[in-house]
């Protein structure tokens, strides 16, 4: 049975593909609008020519579509990785329901009540469930190929944003006046613009010049990596940074993936848990809030 309840997904990255996924299921038909002309998110777009899986495959896969047998490593590159993304959505036949091209300018909520009504809502919605009876989402949309069209306009019962926590925003501290990128005798670019480059044009960028790199999270040493290999010791890399971490080969980085990743369970608290799980988990939560911010830093790349 197919429901007439109009849904809307932003993003066609891996979160937006399940999303569309599970609701064909329920019986729905959402439509996905994505800014870009293919799947796979940041995999597809934001991710340099030595990235690879940083978890193990068997860590980092549908849990209703497995990776395929030629994909013997356990740490795909980013080329194998939009593959299986690619291939998922094939297979479920995801294709049809995205408008590729198609970037989301404005959501707005059109309700046909005052203010004082909506206020008075005790739960989302005014009837505690997804879908309003009163108000419809209105989205504005642009067609990225033809910019000068006018936007168009869309009414759906429901949104679901699926656009990353990236979405094409670079985080760029913010430096004081005089003391910025502007007055840096060179190029300054954030590793979400080398990204962007084709891998001809990357190496042409670096080439024989001296390169600081300013992070080290994983898109840091990525990018690193790559200068490594292209100036070799004449023009040797320049990483700086803050902190300190740990990095490990890859035979080891599964082991310690699975053992991470069972502890963190313990820092969760649970439905019917008891005492002492209860008890460990308030001990051991301050370490989500340190992981948290590691996780979370940024990289900043200048170039000369």
């Amino acid at each position: 049975m197919v429901s007439d309840t109009k849904i809307a997904i932003i993003g066609a990255g891996i979160s937006g593909l399940l999303a569309c996924k599970h609701l064909i299921e329920k019986g729905f038909r959402p439509v996905v609008f994505e800014s870009r002309s293919c799947v796979g998110g940041v995999w597809a777009h934001q991710t340099v020519e030595s990235t690879k899986l940083q978890t193990p495959k068997t860590y980092y896969q549908f849990s209703d579509f497995a990776w395929p047998p030629y994909v013997k490593t356990n740490f795909p590159d980013h080329n194998q990785v939009w593959q299986y993304i690619y291939a998922y959505s094939l297979h479920f036949d995801l294709i049809p329901t995205i408008k590729f091209n198609h970037k989301v300018e404005s959501i707005d909520y059109s309700l046909p009540l005052d203010d004082e009504k909506i206020c008075g809502w005790d739960e989302w919605g005014g009837n505690g469930g997804p879908f309003s009876v009163d108000g419809k989402w209105k989205m504005v949309v642009q067609h990225t190929l033809y910019p000068f069209e006018a936007p168009k306009v869309f009414e759906v019962d429901f949104v679901i944003l699926c656009n990353g926590n990236y979405c094409d925003f670079p985080n760029v501290p913010q430096f004081p006046i005089g003391k910025g990128p502007e007055v840096f005798d060179g190029v300054a670019i954030h590793s979400m613009d080398y990204a962007t480059m084709t891998t001809s044009n990357a190496v042409e960028f670096i080439k024989g010049k001296r390169v600081t790199v300013v992070g080290f999270q994983k898109s840091a040493i990525d990018i690193a990596v790559e200068v490594a290999k292209t100036n070799g010791v004449q023009h040797p890399c320049t990483m700086v940074f803050k902190t300190v971490h740990w990095t490990v080969p890859e035979h080891l980085n599964e082991l310690n993936f699975r053992n991470l990743k069972r502890f963190s369970e313990l820092m969760i608290h649970k439905p019917h848990e008891g005492f002492f799980l209860w008890f460990l988990a308030i001990l051991l939560y301050p370490m989500v809030t340190s992981s948290s911010l590691v996780i979370s830093s940024n990289s900043y790349h200048e170039l000369s």
